[in-house]
């Protein structure tokens, strides 16, 4: 995701581009084709809301910066609700040959396996999470850092006609969307307490994948947890997580509340595949098909692809990075993507295209300075590269954008008419006096920069 952003970003602008993509020459443990922008854990791209949401305003602020990712993604949406979801192989493909079409762009297929030669004067290192062994150990020994790593988990997917429509039905949380395709995007699988009971000590006995002793200490990244291991923190957990019951009724039988939920979301544009949502896990293969068909609604389920793991390094950036996201001891290296402490394929997008301009830039003499941090782009480069944090290795972690990143804005006490704001108005008002002030800073920082 960030290596094609950044090489769309340079192409761009008339800088010629050699993308180098290990696959299929060299695989990984997760990706399964050799097509560029592969999306291997889910096919959303999260809120596109780029009022109230600080993804969806990630989300706008990279189609105004003439973003590769999200232009293809606009194109090859699923319906999602008020969530941004995309068929993941029309994408891929529609990267690629977007990619492959650009006159300035080359791709070379095989592994860099070590640091790029010092006659490499501009490179931009993109590997996202599954970075090769060779390279990581490469970084990490130049720059004298020791690795921080987590385990990133990649949910199921079903096929549509096996899911027991006489049990399950089609509605969006709140019924929320634009659309009556947006307003009824997820199936929802009803549980009442027995079965969710039951299902929650299936999950905590079933076995699991066995990890290899340096990797048991490994942590996993709160936003993305398997959901054995939620359950394992306490019976209720699920049911306030991934399936809580609110803002669903059961159209076959609406008198009745279910006690538990389980969504699913389209995962192609077909709408023959749907994924599990929040389901990602570590059991192993048999034990999900076994416990998974007890769902109600997926006795039958086939299995697209069932769950897996992999594990996921990032640098200490903080320490390591500057503003441009260069390396600090070998500025013709930059780095972009989740192998700089972002997480989710938005973000990582983003900071390839955060790259792929500066790149650009210092290549055609030009001066650019990081985007505002009451921007999006903006408030993810001060938090990697050591503005939230204090640097030290210990408290720096993968960071998905939020609000929470971002400057405090002066909002309103009061509405128009006189009346007081507060408790939830108050923190709507926030969050869109901070969009608008985002929108309006970014469109500035792009005023002057070359067009494509």
């Amino acid at each position: 995701m960030a290596g094609s952003e950044a090489a769309w970003q340079l192409a761009s602008v008339g800088v010629p581009v050699i993308l180098h993509e290990m696959r299929p020459v060299k695989t990984t443990e997760a990706h399964q084709t050799d097509g560029l922008a592969e999306l291997v854990c889910s096919n959303s791209f999260r809120s596109d809301d780029a009022q109230n949401n600080a993804v969806g305003l990630l989300h706008e602020e990279m189609r105004r910066a003439n973003s590769l990712i999200m232009a293809i993604g606009d194109k090859v949406q699923v319906p999602a609700g008020g969530a941004m979801a995309v068929d993941r192989e029309a994408f891929s493909q529609a990267v690629t040959k977007t990619l492959m079409d650009h006159p300035l762009i080359t791709l070379e297929r095989g592994e860099i396996d070590g640091l790029p030669p010092e006659d490499w004067d501009s490179v931009i290192i993109a590997t996202g999470p599954l970075t090769s062994p060779a390279l990581a150990k490469a970084v990490l020994e130049f720059t004298d850092e020791d690795s921080l790593a987590f385990f990133d988990a990649i949910a199921p997917i079903i096929e549509r006609d096996s899911i027991n429509m006489d049990i399950a039905w089609m509605q969006s949380r709140y019924d929320k969307g634009d659309t009556e395709a947006d307003r009824a995007a997820y199936i929802n699988c009803p549980m009442d307490k027995t079965q969710y009971e039951n299902f929650i000590e299936a999950l905590v006995d079933g076995p699991k994948t066995e990890f290899k002793e340096w990797e048991k200490d490994t942590p996993y990244f709160e936003a993305c947890l398997p959901i054995e291991v939620m359950a394992e923190r306490g019976p209720e957990t699920l049911r306030h997580g991934p399936m809580k019951p609110r803002g669903l009724t059961n159209k076959h039988d609406p008198e009745v509340k279910p006690y538990a939920v389980v969504q699913l979301r389209q995962d192609n544009q077909l709408g023959t595949l749907f994924n599990m949502v929040g389901f990602q896990t570590k059991l192993k293969y048999g034990a999900q098909s076994d416990i998974f068909r007890s769902i109600p609604g997926l006795e039958d389920a086939k299995f697209a692809r069932l769950g897996g793991i992999h594990r996921n390094t990032f640098l200490n950036s903080p320490n390591l990075l500057d503003d441009n996201l260069r390396l600090k001891v070998r500025p013709s290296l930059r780095f972009a993507g989740q192998i700089i402490g972002v997480e989710g394929y938005v973000e990582s997008a983003a900071m390839g295209l955060m790259a792929g301009r500066f790149a650009a830039a210092e290549r055609q003499g030009r001066t650019l300075l990081p985007p505002p941090e009451t921007t999006a782009f903006g408030a993810l480069i001060r938090h990697i590269t050591g503005g939230h944090m204090s640097g030290r290795k210990a408290t720096f972690q993968p960071m998905n954008v939020n609000f929470g990143l971002f400057p405090d804005v002066e909002t309103p006490l009061q509405t128009e008419d006189g009346k007081r704001i507060r408790g939830k108005e108050k923190s709507i008002a926030r969050k869109r006096a901070m969009s608008a002030r985002a929108l309006e800073d970014i469109d500035d920082w792009l005023q002057g920069q070359p067009k494509p």
